[in-house]
């Protein structure tokens, strides 16, 4: 697959280039390249160089950061039309995380010298750039806030919450999360322990809040969840 096979509409919804208008997303096609994301394919390490910029088609990937101890923690996980990467390269540093393919994905990608001449070419892309790190730094102030002040029930539910804005998917069942996610990398997200997610999983599925498999939630009672990411859990 190359650039020439996708239509300027698939980056009408990414974050960096939904203002340009189908001229413009055509040339930042155009300098880009395209490649398939096996599941599981490491598509940069952490400490690697920052040397691009990368913008998510189709899939899911994840973000996830190896701490000092050795522990990992899951940063976030990318939707399509979300970049990542850009900051880092950006600003001439290494990445800070592993980035992951998490299911089978597409990405397109920029060497950070075409980056940086598109950024010139179309001021809005740069623009955009800024406003999208902004709302992530945003999200984690946000989230040291929780680790340090909410009840680990709170924070697991409000991990669930965040998960079911960006990939929820109405079904039957109820609302999936619309990309397998382990309990661990679930507790990695909610600054918990498997062993506590685990049973606190249980608790909400015996109450009928979510069903679980080993990869895969559902959330069945939406208003129960909010409520408790709102207010803790009782």
């Amino acid at each position: 697959m190359t650039t020439a096979d996708l239509d300027p509409s698939v980056l009408a919804g990414a974050d960096m280039f939904d203002v340009l208008d189908a001229e413009g997303r055509r040339e930042v096609l155009k300098a880009g390249m395209v490649r398939k994301l096996p599941l599981g394919k490491l598509i940069f390490a952490q400490g690697d160089a920052g040397e691009t910029c990368h913008t998510l088609l189709e899939g899911r990937v994840k973000i996830v950061q190896t701490r000092p101890d050795g522990g990992q923690s899951v940063i976030r996980f990318i939707g399509p039309g979300e970049m990542y990467g850009t900051v880092a390269a950006l600003m001439d540093k290494p990445f800070p995380a592993d980035a992951v393919a998490v299911v089978d994905s597409v990405e397109i990608y920029w060497p950070i010298k075409v980056m940086r001449h598109l950024m010139i070419r179309f001021p809005q892309v740069a623009i955009r750039s800024a406003a999208s790190a902004g709302n992530r730094l945003f999200e984690l102030q946000s989230r040291v806030g929780e680790l340090s002040g909410e009840r680990v029930e709170q924070r697991i539910a409000r991990a669930l919450a965040r998960l079911v804005r960006q990939a929820g998917r109405r079904t039957e069942a109820g609302i999936e999360i619309d990309f397998p996610i382990t309990r661990q990398e679930l507790a990695e997200m909610a600054g918990s322990t498997l062993h506590t997610v685990s049973r606190t999983l249980s608790a909400w599925e015996d109450r009928e809040i979510i069903a679980s498999t080993r990869r895969h939630v559902v959330v069945r009672k939406l208003h129960v969840l909010l409520d408790m990411a709102d207010q803790g859990a009782s």
